[in-house]
């Protein structure tokens, strides 16, 4: 019997690269944040999500998985990546299972609901895992610019396939499983009337007890909030919590760690200050730290995978969880803004201090998923070569005038 399955399973993995090339045909579908709501709210049909979720996900799986493979061999053959891309094939073959089977069998549609729990959970550590991918790079080739920004374009891809595969399986479970909401309001993972100002002091408060394990002090925070929409009413808007917290969370850390590294020497630290507003269009968020602000030259490196200024953490540390780890937490920030036609911004003055702008749609119906597509398009961005820059490149020394003779 154990024969058998060896060969079923072999015959399966054999067969991926062909579903692979058969589902990257088709785009992945986009949902709105009110598509999103409606389904859950109004129209919860289980078999309906079932049909949609057993085709989208190796949609979605497949146009990602193409991507993998274009990425430069020397990172590719990495065993972290290599344990990711693994992951990523089991995944697809257990959704693939579900294609043929019968969406009004209920005891279908209970397995489909557990095989969904187990993938999630099998990607728990892939953001981590793939870190340590690039790390296992870095130190065994030395750095160069193109395949840097190969790695720069296909990790935010990666990354924002991610959490668009994630947000699809936390509404299945949610609603359809037997976890209970967070929230009793809320639609599986969204928030219908998410409180803005309630996830900042949450994610002030958890960033404040990490900084105090760690400096024995954290700063203050003053929050103020404008409802351009409805007067002396707090900020809410349609969200996912966990995503905004998840934001918060990091900028928090980063302006802590900043203002107490830049005023250690100091009795007092300046608070972080926190500006909501909602206008018609855009709900934003805005905090302001007094951390010395870094150079203007930086600021695009923190939002690069491939520049850490934290030395790197071990896999596996049971050590306290650090203010600093991979140096991803920024770029995957800006990835949870975008997701929703949102963006994520730094705003520096080297000497003083940083504010980082969240912008998030205001409105369920304009806030639409940002999906990667694999296409022509995206081909060529990873046949990107280095070629000579069409503008100077300023020298490191004022140029000595005295060696070259005028003309007469």
């Amino acid at each position: 019997m154990k024969f058998v399955r060896f060969i079923v399973k072999n015959a399966a993995l054999a067969s991926v690269p062909k579903h692979v090339e058969h589902f990257s045909k088709f785009s992945p579908s986009p949902l709105s944040m009110k598509q999103f709501l409606d389904f859950g709210s109004i129209n919860a049909c289980e078999r309906t999500s079932f049909v949609f979720m057993r085709q989208e996900l190796p949609v979605r799986l497949s146009n990602i998985m193409k991507e993998i493979n274009l990425l430069p061999d020397k990172l590719l053959t990495t065993p972290s990546v290599q344990m990711v891309h693994s992951w990523y094939i089991q995944s697809l073959m257990e959704i693939l299972e579900f294609l043929d089977k019968n969406p009004d069998d209920h005891k279908v549609l209970g397995e489909f609901v557990d095989a969904l729990v187990t993938i999630r959970n099998r990607h728990n550590d892939v953001v981590t895992t793939m870190a340590q991918g690039i790390i296992e790079y870095k130190e065994a080739f030395p750095e160069d610019w193109v395949t840097n920004q190969n790695i720069q374009y296909f990790l935010d891809r990666f990354y924002m396939s991610r959490i668009s595969i994630r947000m699809l399986i936390n509404q299945h479970t949610l609603i359809f499983g037997s976890t209970n909401p967070v929230q009793p309001s809320a639609i599986g993972s969204i928030d219908p009337h998410c409180q803005v100002g309630d996830v900042v002091q949450d994610a002030f408060h958890s960033a404040k007890m990490l900084c105090d394990q760690y400096y024995l002090s954290s700063p203050d925070l003053i929050l103020q909030e404008m409802n351009n929409e409805k007067k002396n009413h707090p900020v809410s808007i349609v969200y996912v919590p966990s995503h905004l917290y998840h934001m918060l969370f990091e900028l928090f850390k980063n302006a802590m760690r900043a203002t107490i590294e830049t005023h250690e020497s100091s009795n007092s630290l300046p608070p972080i200050k926190v500006m909501l507003s909602l206008g018609g269009e855009d709900m934003s968020i805005k905090v302001s730290d007094r951390g010395g602000g870094v150079p203007f030259r930086r600021i695009e490196n923190l939002f690069s995978y491939m520049y850490s200024t934290a030395p790197a953490p071990q896999i596996g540390e049971h050590a306290r969880p650090p203010l600093a780890g991979f140096g991803y937490g920024l770029p995957i920030s800006r990835l949870y803004a975008k997701y929703f036609q949102g963006d994520l911004q730094l705003y520096s003055m080297e000497g003083h201090g940083t504010d980082a702008v969240i912008y998030l749609k205001a409105l369920s119906t304009d806030s639409i998923e940002r999906l990667p597509v694999y296409n022509k398009t995206a081909l060529k961005n990873y046949k990107v070569s280095q070629e000579a820059d069409d503008w100077c490149i300023p020298s490191k020394e004022p140029l000595d005038l005295r060696k070259y003779k005028v003309a007469k």
